[in-house]
């Protein structure tokens, strides 16, 4: 396969030491440099095509609402003799006893957790890290919150843009939350269901289409 970098998606990655520039490529194949039929970015630009040759629309927005943990310790093992997984986040629920010198009770209650403010919020700060990165490579934020689950689950939105171009921003997004998390001695994951019987991650999609002389509107929603 041939790696095409699209120059109109170049940003300088904030997390590298040393100056490095990142790109966004199509993919080719190498003999008859033709698109690579499944090729992510080829499938999204063969669907826009496809809604201006149908008369539906011109015009495509999306919107996602990636949600995702940040968790303060994972730990797992899989033994010839044993198996283990083992989650924790200081805000949990499950913490309410635990010797935290002084442990002082703020902790979000199971499937209480969307919206809440500090203190029982820990990590508005680090969502707010999050954001700032983002805008850094010209992702636009609209909103920052914490999500339903106990245990560190949180939400940041996007402004809607094209499909291609939003589904380079999602691969960006989830780089950032990873690398902020890491940054900050913590780990994030989009996993659709990390905690047994808890709220899990999920992905609530806004599209919007117009025409030019008349417009349309559509809102769909898809839940990991």
């Amino acid at each position: 396969m041939l790696l095409i970098p699209d120059a109109t998606t170049a940003v300088m990655d904030p997390f590298t030491k040393h100056p490095t520039l990142s790109l966004v490529c199509t993919v080719q194949d190498t003999i008859t440099r033709q698109n690579y039929s499944r090729d992510p970015r080829f499938i999204a630009r063969k669907a826009e095509a496809y809604l201006k040759s149908t008369g539906i629309a011109d015009t495509a927005y999306f919107g996602p609402e990636a949600e995702f943990f940040i968790f303060d310790d994972v730990r797992f093992h899989v033994g010839k003799n044993e198996s283990f997984y083992s989650i924790d986040s200081v805000e949990a629920e499950w913490n309410t006893g635990r010797d935290e010198g002084p442990n002082l009770g703020h902790k979000v209650r199971h499937k209480e957790g969307y919206f809440p403010v500090p203190p029982q919020d820990t990590l508005q700060d680090l969502r707010t890290e999050i954001c700032l990165e983002m805008q850094r490579v010209g992702i636009e934020v609209e909103v920052s919150h914490h999500e339903v689950a106990t245990a560190g689950q949180g939400e940041i939105d996007m402004r809607f843009d094209s499909m291609v171009r939003m589904a380079d921003k999602l691969m960006w997004f989830k780089y950032i939350v990873k690398n902020v998390a890491h940054r900050n001695g913590k780990t994030a994951t989009f996993m659709p269901k990390p905690l047994f019987g808890e709220t899990g991650n999920g992905s609530t999609v806004t599209s919007r289409c117009g025409k030019t002389a008349s417009r349309c509107s559509r809102a769909t929603a898809t839940r990991a």
